[in-house]
């Protein structure tokens, strides 16, 4: 197919994403660097579960007392929301509604931005409380997971936001719809591994 056809809503395929030779190369090879994502964030939680008992030498808080679930719950309906967002995104991208799948987008890097900005104020808070990432061998394991998921959010949120600015004024074709549907793809991602994050450090850190 001509990546620079003009499509109308009637005309444009059903799954634009993999209309293309290039477009089906990349979900795949995607969907590869998806599973070597798996294996490091496996490698993060089996370290953190190991350590997480190592003690929190010269303090007087447990995990319990540590952590604010409030302020985690927050931050997971955040990227929840978000998540929901990029789904209306791929909507209007699978109905060629352009106009659609930028608002939602940007909708999605604002919300994730507020996400971000939470976890900046957790990071800060423990710091400023003693619980640094050299503090301990679980401190450095919390930090390093919790981190390493806040990195790949930059990364999200950088990515969106390039497709949204260099897109703007192209609209819709077959040569953008698989990196918007990639982008989407990686921010899913990152929701399912926050939820579990949420689940293994913080509910099970509370309740125990």
């Amino acid at each position: 197919m001509d990546i620079n056809h003009k499509y109308t809503p009637q005309t444009w395929p059903k799954h634009p994403e993999q209309a293309t030779l290039e477009g089906k190369n990349k979900v795949v090879g995607f969907w590869i660097f998806l599973a070597c994502e798996v294996v490091l964030f496996a490698s993060l939680f089996a370290t953190y579960i190991a350590l997480k008992n190592s003690g929190f030498a010269g303090m007087k808080e447990s995990t319990e007392d540590l952590y604010d679930l409030k302020l985690a719950f927050a931050m997971t309906m955040l990227l929840l929301t978000s998540s929901l967002t990029s789904v209306y995104a791929m909507y209007h991208l699978k109905n060629y509604n352009f106009k659609g799948v930028q608002t939602w987008m940007a909708i999605t890097v604002i919300l994730g931005l507020a996400f971000l900005g939470l976890e900046i104020y957790e990071f800060y808070h423990y710091v400023h409380i003693g619980f640094g990432y050299t503090h301990s061998a679980f401190s450095s394991a919390f930090f390093t997971l919790v981190g390493t998921h806040g990195l790949h959010v930059i990364i999200g949120l950088v990515w969106i936001t390039g497709l949204l600015i260099r897109n703007r004024k192209r609209g819709l074709n077959l040569y953008n719809a698989p990196k918007y549907f990639i982008a989407s793809l990686y921010w899913h991602f990152i929701d399912v591994v926050w939820v579990f994050i949420f689940t293994v450090v913080y509910l099970m850190g509370v309740l125990g």
